[in-house]
């Protein structure tokens, strides 16, 4: 999710479904919560997400994304609809839960604070926001031309911010940090294993406060 659909447009023109393979974990939603994905791509984590909850919305700046997980094995129960996380159109308090993976990363610094805004407006008093972005310590970061500081834009013009634990947990200060870490894990290429790591964290709204 850049700050315009055509990057992710053309990709999406190009190589169709971007995201396959098995969704990332997931934590056990209560059956009636209702349930917000911002950037569901092609489906991949929204057919997982209905598994869990009949109550789920999903949204991407991508109109071709959106096409493509209306037509994904496993959304028919909804029609995700073409949204800027920036500005959300639901009302306040609506959500139990908000899921952002990997996409607010794709924001530069006043975006990224514009969309944990708009995600701390929609969600109720008690709800909670699932973020997973990747870490300055993955292969990819310092990659391509750096607009922001740890932001990089590559060739396919899309950019990409690398989180610290401390960054992220200032990101969400708006809500409680309730779980915080660094995932790490090997990616081989070419024969060589390269360091993959993402930022994995969950917030929740207080109740009963200003929020």
């Amino acid at each position: 999710m850049t700050g315009g659909a055509s990057p992710w447009d053309d990709d999406y023109r190009r190589r169709g479904n971007l995201w396959g393979g098995a969704p990332p974990p997931l934590p056990d939603l209560p059956a009636g919560a209702a349930v917000l994905e911002v950037g569901c791509g092609n489906g991949k984590t929204l057919a997982a997400l209905l598994r869990q909850s009949s109550r789920v919305t999903a949204v991407d700046i991508s109109p071709r994304a959106v096409a493509l997980a209306r037509r994904h094995p496993g959304t028919a129960a909804i029609s995700p609809g073409v949204a800027d996380a920036r500005h959300l159109p639901f009302r306040k308090g609506t959500f139990d839960a908000v899921f952002l993976i990997h996409i607010i990363g794709h924001l530069p610094e006043p975006g990224r604070r514009a969309a944990v805004s708009e995600v701390c407006r929609v969600l109720r008093p008690g709800g909670a926001a699932f973020f997973r972005g990747f870490s300055v310590e993955d292969m990819r970061a310092g990659k391509g031309d750096e607009t922001e500081p740890q932001t990089f834009r590559r060739g396919d013009g899309i950019i990409t911010h690398y989180f610290t634990e401390d960054e992220t947990e200032d990101l969400f200060a708006p809500l409680d940090p309730v779980f915080l870490r660094t995932h790490r894990w090997q990616m081989r290429v070419r024969g060589r294993d390269l360091p993959r790591a993402e930022i994995e964290a969950v917030f929740k709204k207080e109740v009963g406060g200003f929020r």
